[in-house]
């Protein structure tokens, strides 16, 4: 009995620590860097993989704008609303530019209604305006099938219908939009091939062209 409860109490804190929970929304991943801001960046970029990409396909567009990348491969809306305050509110940009929705429709975090991704996005815009943030929405880049989710059907079809979504609360409420998709759609919903390596996320090239498309609008909202 002596030695069974030894191994119990031995296993305590075993067991505590799997009990942990969870850094679900990553707070982990940028906390180090936002604590390293000497100064406030002039536009936060809030995204999943696509915007984790941009800074290492194009780290000088960041760098030399002193904008600051806060995407992260992989999150859905939810996750990016959860950490929008210690990612975008607490760094004081004057605009954040969100890209987000993909990966919800992707089911990353399981199955969610199109009308609650819509408030997942809006949430973050209302958020920012409320922070003295120039919230800009844009939308979700196009795509014919995730390699990673193939039992997702119609996704070109729904991409279309989560950025016409947003586009109309966009412009009720006189909020940015930004669209990628028009300039980036093969004509079948799908990206056009020399802009993507996946037929999901961008290229250098692709990069370039969502640059042209999102700097006069960055540039006004200075």
């Amino acid at each position: 009995m002596k030695k069974q409860l030894f191994l119990l109490l031995a296993a305590l804190p075993l067991f505590a620590a799997a009990q942990q929970p969870a850094d679900w929304a990553n707070y982990g991943r940028y906390a180090e860097a936002n604590a390293r801001l000497e100064k406030a960046p002039e536009v936060v970029f809030m995204g999943n993989s696509i915007t984790d990409g941009w800074d290492d396909a194009h780290p000088e567009f960041f760098s030399d704008n002193n904008y600051a990348c806060r995407g992260i491969s992989g999150q859905v809306t939810s996750q990016m609303l959860c950490r929008f305050r210690a990612d975008v509110i607490n760094l004081h940009p004057k605009a954040v530019v969100i890209l987000a929705g993909t990966n919800d429709l992707a089911l990353n975090n399981g199955p969610i209604a199109m009308e609650h991704i819509v408030e997942n996005i809006v949430s973050m815009a209302e958020l920012a305006r409320a922070a003295g943030i120039k919230p800009i929405l844009c939308s979700v880049l196009p795509a014919g099938k995730y390699p990673w989710r193939p039992e997702v059907e119609d996704v070109a079809g729904k991409i279309r219908t989560l950025n016409a979504q947003v586009k109309a609360w966009a412009d009720a409420n006189d909020v940015c939009w930004v669209d990628y998709h028009a300039v980036m759609d093969a004509g079948d919903g799908s990206m056009r091939s020399e802009l993507t390596r996946d037929g999901v996320h961008p290229t250098r090239q692709g990069y370039d062209v969502m640059e042209q498309i999102l700097v006069p609008v960055l540039d006004a909202a200075k």
